[in-house]
């Protein structure tokens, strides 16, 4: 048995899985992020204009889904799920790499490009962290 527990809740002007754009760099508008008051203290080195990765529970998603048509664009193949980024999948956690805009308080935290609808539960924050390439 595996349980996760909400940290907080995506607010969003998405309020529909179909209003939202794929990714968030394609038209996602900025949305907060509001995290329950019991793990505030695990955001306090978050800063401004920091990249983080966002983990969330994709609530209105298909769990029975294993076949997809990339981008829901039928004129496309088939494609296994788990070769896509798809909302609709068994377990569906989705990530998203946003950047920090604003921090109102310890728990409210604004960010750009989350194409997550509103009330999506938040899973997780993770920093980015890019690999450097050798020069």
């Amino acid at each position: 048995m595996i349980t996760l527990t909400p940290i907080g809740y995506v607010r969003s002007r998405l309020l529909e899985p179909a209003d939202a754009p794929k990714q968030g760099s394609e038209g996602a508008p900025d949305a907060w992020l509001e995290f329950t008051p019991a793990i505030g203290l695990g955001l306090r080195d978050l800063a401004l204009g920091t990249e983080v990765l966002i983990l969330t529970w994709l609530d209105r998603a298909d769990r029975d889904v294993l076949l997809v048509h990339p981008r829901d664009d039928p004129s496309t193949p088939l494609r296994g799920v788990f070769s896509t980024r798809s909302a609709d999948r068994p377990n569906p956690i989705g990530i998203h790499r946003v950047r920090i805009a604003e921090i109102a308080t310890a728990t409210r935290i604004r960010v750009l490009d989350l194409e997550a609808v509103d009330g999506t539960p938040i899973l997780d924050v993770k920093p980015v962290l890019d690999r450097i390439k050798d020069q």
